[in-house]
């Protein structure tokens, strides 16, 4: 089956007054300031959504968010690209659309660091200072860490028990080259002057359903987005939230693979940690990526080593099956990083977030002649983050041709425009474009339309490879109404 795919991304809101930030009020403003929106007062339809199922079969207590009309529409914002805008706590957080391939991940990702940004900008001119800063980060340095998710829609036969011994060892050893890089370490665990990821720290159990406390690397969130008979949507918790395209590009297309081959029955060599949770945190702190790790029975292996072990069954798995082109060069690209990472982390620098950040603190360190603990250098690991194209650390790296891209400039311009053209995320984009006076509300799996009588009309569509271009293109461009649209849908 076609993979889709999406991320969700908490973005770290600062003040630079300390003392007068409300974080649930200034996010609740900063995306109030989001420009050209296309039906600015849609809500955000819940009906379907129920984030205290568990995969393992149950349903844990708690309060499903159901928010009124108005107060709806302050916290989210459909957007054109298909995506969403909206407050999640106390950050702003921006979630791509249905993407069916890593690259369209990284385009609508990117595109989201812009929308942001032009929030920001916007919020700033309202005011008439700059008094608030944004950051693509995982952590405020203070012991307090925020999400990025990654999401991928499987059919629904794939077993979570089966997910579960898969995964973990590969989500533990991912971060040697989806790390997004950290300095210091936080929550309690042990120093680090730095360290490979930024959310390694936050993590304290092995499989659970929540996500603010006792995080654990497993989610067994069972909230699927679409036909719940058909698919399981995996959502994935213990990933940073990356800058460089090609961390970005890899995070995402590795476990790609990976279920791919889950969904397909492909066997896989049996590894298992003796500590996965404390292995996570060892992962993150081993620079040079050679430290040996603890399987249960006595055995040790390098993180190194369990990437080889996954890529070596993709790459025996896929000789025997026809690849697309992404799926290709992902398996070249993994193979190459691992190469290099064993022969030394630094030759990454132009790939890898971790390494290119670790790079450019060191420079400044060896400039000022200051150690890990200057509070300047804590400054330099925000500002890699800092999402302003003129000040972010990272943006400089891209202009000065000193990371590499996978992106054109005009392809998340685009992005941060129209919908993927091959999902259900093109038709809800479209009808936002098209119809917004008539537009109700939407969510991943419905649009609402308000056509003038007392009944709003819902559009399901639970099904995320329906909607696309290609099946709706024709009746959109043949409807010059919202009327003309459910009248020929209910035809």
């Amino acid at each position: 089956m076609v993979r889709v795919i999406g991320t969700e991304t908490e973005f770290g809101i600062a003040a630079r007054n300390v003392e007068s930030l409300d974080p649930v009020a200034h996010s609740l403003q900063l995306i109030g300031q989001c420009p050209a929106l296309p039906a600015p007062q849609a809500i955000w339809d819940y009906e379907n959504e129920n984030p205290l199922l568990d995969a393992r079969g149950f349903e844990v207590e708690g309060e499903r968010e159901r928010p009124g009309p108005e107060y709806n529409r302050l916290l989210n914002k459909p957007l054109a690209n298909g995506g969403r805008l909206y407050v999640d706590g106390a950050h702003p957080e921006y979630s791509t659309p249905e993407c069916t391939n890593p690259r369209q991940v990284v385009a609508f990702e990117r595109a989201g660091e812009r929308i942001l940004a032009a929030c920001l900008r916007a919020m700033s001119q309202a005011r008439g200072n700059e008094q608030f800063l944004l950051y693509k980060n995982n952590s405020d340095g203070k012991g307090n860490s925020y999400g990025y998710h990654e999401n991928y829609l499987l059919s629904r036969s794939v077993s979570f028990d089966r997910l579960i011994q898969v995964l973990l060892p590969f989500l533990v050893t991912r971060p040697i080259y989806a790390g997004a890089g950290k300095v210091g370490a936080e929550n309690q665990t042990n120093p680090a002057e730095y360290q490979i990821s930024q959310r390694a720290d936050f993590f304290e159990c092995l499989v659970d359903l929540n996500t603010m406390v006792k995080r654990p690397i497993i989610n067994t969130r069972d909230e699927p987005h679409a036909d719940f008979s058909k698919y399981r949507r995996l959502h994935v918790i213990v990933g940073d939230a990356n800058m460089a395209e090609v961390s970005t590009y890899l995070k995402v297309g590795t476990l790609a693979v990976v279920l791919g081959m889950i969904e397909a029955g492909a066997e896989f060599p049996k590894i298992e940690l003796e500590d996965p949770v404390q292995t996570l945190k060892e992962v993150s702190r081993d620079l040079d990526v050679k430290r040996s790790l603890k399987l249960a029975g006595g055995r040790s292996i390098s993180a190194i080593g369990i990437q080889r072990v996954y890529l070596k069954t993709a790459m025996d798995f896929y000789a025997c099956h026809e690849l697309n082109q992404i799926t290709k060069d992902i398996l070249v690209r993994w193979e190459e990083v691992l190469d290099k990472l064993e022969q030394d982390p630094m030759l990454l620098v132009r790939e890898l977030d971790w390494v290119a950040k670790r790079q450019m603190i060191q420079s400044y360190m060896e400039r000022k002649g200051c150690g890990w603990d200057d509070p300047r250098v804590a400054m330099l690991d925000l500002q890699y983050h800092d999402i302003r194209p003129d000040k972010g650390l990272y943006y400089t790296l891209e202009r000065g041709n000193r990371i590499d891209r996978l992106l054109q400039d005009s392809e998340i311009e685009r992005a941060g425009r129209l919908p993927p053209p091959d999902t259900r995320a093109y038709f809800r984009g479209q009808c936002l474009m098209r119809y917004p006076r008539s537009i109700y509300g939407a969510s991943w799996t419905s649009v609402l339309f308000d056509v003038g009588n007392t009944t709003i009309k819902k559009i399901p569509l639970m099904d995320p490879l329906r909607g696309t271009e290609s099946l709706t293109r024709e009746l959109l461009e043949a409807s010059e109404s919202a009327e003309s649209l459910l009248a020929k849908l209910t035809a």
